[in-house]
């Protein structure tokens, strides 16, 4: 385990990294880096991202992909979103999950319940909504897909009740923001984290958005990032 780059003051002054270290260092928690992998990617896909027309930005470690245990008690291909603490999980086999980081809507645009995917798109276009042209516009009727797009590499839809609740989850043209409540409601991932997922869910795979309040991470996001590395 690396050295956690807290100082015996910051520790002191914050309870909440001493939780986090008690259940660390106890084995209540592992996590191991995944990383990123290009076996999912199509040519497309590597030639829009070989030079994509936005800034690199370096992802904090506990917002990259990780291997993680994970409690709760989803079936496994189920996605689980803890916008709480900005980490979308794709559960698996033998109570491990696979956490992603994510950036999450703004406290008035989020969503929560349980869904399922409805449809999904590779390279999806944008057409932004009324209140978008008027909170970000003016902008374009139709945005087309592609690595300058908003939507990114990928989207999943989701719908509950046979209805499209207008929550997505989709790439970023924005990864710099990666960990942060900035978005217009929706999960964003960085666009070589949401090619991954993509390869591993289908239309009909469950989604559950935990409720404001519900996430159950051992440490908040901001809290997460000057906490042990793992």
């Amino acid at each position: 385990m690396a050295s956690s780059g807290l100082t015996s003051s910051r520790l002191a002054s914050s309870p909440l990294a001493w939780i986090g270290v008690a259940l660390l260092l106890g084995g209540c928690l592992q996590a191991t880096l995944e990383p990123a992998s290009t076996a999912a990617m199509k040519p497309r896909d590597k030639e829009y991202l070989a030079n994509p027309p936005y800034e690199q930005a370096s992802i904090p470690q506990p917002y990259q992909r990780h291997i993680v245990d994970y409690h709760r008690h989803e079936a496994p291909g189920t996605i689980v979103i803890d916008t709480d603490n900005r980490f979308l999980y794709m559960v698996q086999t033998n109570g491990k999950a696979i956490r992603y980081g994510v950036t999450v809507g703004e406290e008035a645009l989020g969503w929560s319940g349980v869904a399922k995917i409805g449809t999904m798109t590779e390279w999806p276009s944008w057409t932004p909504t009324k209140s978008e042209q008027e909170r970000l516009g003016p902008l374009p009727a139709v945005v087309p897909g592609g690595p300058g797009n908003p939507m990114g590499a990928r989207a999943m839809y989701l719908f509950a009740n046979g209805k499209d609740t207008l929550f997505r989850i989709h790439g970023t043209n924005q990864p710099e923001y990666i960990g942060e409540a900035i978005s217009s409601g929706c999960i964003r991932m960085t666009n070589e984290d949401v090619i991954d997922l993509y390869s591993r869910v289908k239309t009909g795979s469950p989604v559950v958005v935990l409720a404001k309040g519900s996430g159950d991470s051992p440490f908040p996001p901001r809290s997460a990032l000057s906490g042990p590395a793992i």
